[in-house]
């Protein structure tokens, strides 16, 4: 089983950290700060909440004078990377917004070591306007881990990170800076660009869908970033998505022997289901294939969940498929027992579909 994020600030790590912190700021206080990190509370916390202490605990021990603090800690970055050295953007984040042009300095270098994705965050909130400007001359930095904190910054929909309402309510101030970014010769920047879009395509589908028409044409990497950022709008069956990508309505296409089985399973087994997908014409052409499964909720409710099979342009008149959908617990979904339902669709269609039981293990 993998090792849990939050372990990997363990003392190893937090002893090197405070030797390179000394190496800058020669009166740091080592013992200190490591028995004020590791206290009696340490272990029940999580991986953000032990980031936060770090933070704190930077704090604590660091020169008074934030400017005087921070360049501590930019002396310190280049040696550290990963999603475990947020705690310097986070330092910035908790203790910087009254500092604006000290703050954004120290976030533009973090970020080109771990991610300054979250801590740029309050200060969007606090002045949108003054950082959609900050924004853009990001996103023309020659350094990609800049350019793409530009679009990851300001998602929307950011996982784990604070909610950015206003954005939600309206995309535009950041669309040019998505316009910007669409022909980045990176792709760790234009799959940003791409799960931006597909944050937005949520909330306002229109929109993205316009982008997509204005993108489609441009070189091949655009039309991937635009495939990817409409990833929600396809696996809804959304009819504009599917036909703006190709994909026609499955009037001549049918599956014969779907089978799934078995019929009742109990938690951490699995489902395994097979079918044959025939067209009436001489060839599949261009054809998406997923599944779909209703999982049973805690309350008898029930919710949808869409997994990609296949996609791409066939030149055989029918295809074999055989899939497996495994109960065993995950850390992302909770199960429950009651009647599941699986169909099959293609071209955002449902075609066949069957119903199985889950028991209690």
């Amino acid at each position: 089983m993998p090792e849990p994020l939050k372990d990997r600030y363990d003392e190893a790590y937090l002893n090197r950290l405070t030797e390179e912190l000394a190496r800058h700021s020669p009166r740091f206080p080592r013992k200190r700060m490591l028995q004020f990190v590791f206290d009696c509370e340490w272990e029940q916390r999580e991986l953000k909440q032990r980031m936060r202490h770090i933070t704190h605990a930077l704090h604590e021990f660091l020169p008074d004078d934030y400017g005087t603090a921070l360049t501590v800690l930019e002396q310190a970055a280049p040696s550290f990377g990963g999603f475990e050295a947020m705690f310097f953007p986070d330092f910035v984040e908790v203790y910087g917004l009254s500092d604006w042009d000290r703050s954004l300095q120290a976030l533009e270098h973090f970020t080109k070591y771990s991610s300054s994705e979250f801590a740029v965050r309050p200060f969007i909130v606090q002045d949108q306007q003054r950082m959609v400007r900050q924004l853009k001359l990001w996103a023309d930095c020659p350094n990609e881990h800049v350019r793409r904190l530009a679009s990851e910054g300001s998602r929307p929909r950011l996982p784990w990170a604070m909610a950015l309402p206003a954005f939600k309510k309206n995309p535009a101030p950041i669309l040019p800076i998505l316009e910007q970014l669409k022909a980045d010769p990176s792709e760790y920047v234009r799959r940003s660009v791409a799960n931006h879009l597909n944050d937005i395509s949520k909330d306002h589908p229109g929109v993205v869908l316009e982008l997509a028409e204005q993108w489609l044409p441009g070189k091949p990497f655009t039309r991937w970033i635009m495939r990817h950022g409409c990833r929600t709008l396809l696996k809804q069956g959304d009819p504009k998505t599917l036909t703006l990508f190709g994909y026609r309505e499955p009037k001549d296409l049918r599956i014969r022997n779907f089978l799934l089985q078995p019929s009742t399973i109990k938690m951490g087994e699995q489902v395994e289901f097979e079918f044959e997908l025939i067209s009436r014409e001489p060839t599949l052409g261009q054809i998406r294939v997923e599944y779909a499964v209703e999982f049973v909720r805690l309350k008898g409710t029930s919710t949808r969940k869409v997994f990609k099979i296949s996609e791409g342009v066939y030149p055989e008149q029918s295809r074999s498929y055989r899939r497996r959908h495994s109960f065993k617990p995950i850390s992302t979904r909770n199960y429950y027992p009651g009647t599941h339902r699986l169909a099959v669709i293609v071209n955002g269609q449902e075609m066949e579909q069957a119903e199985f039981e889950l028991q209690a293990g």
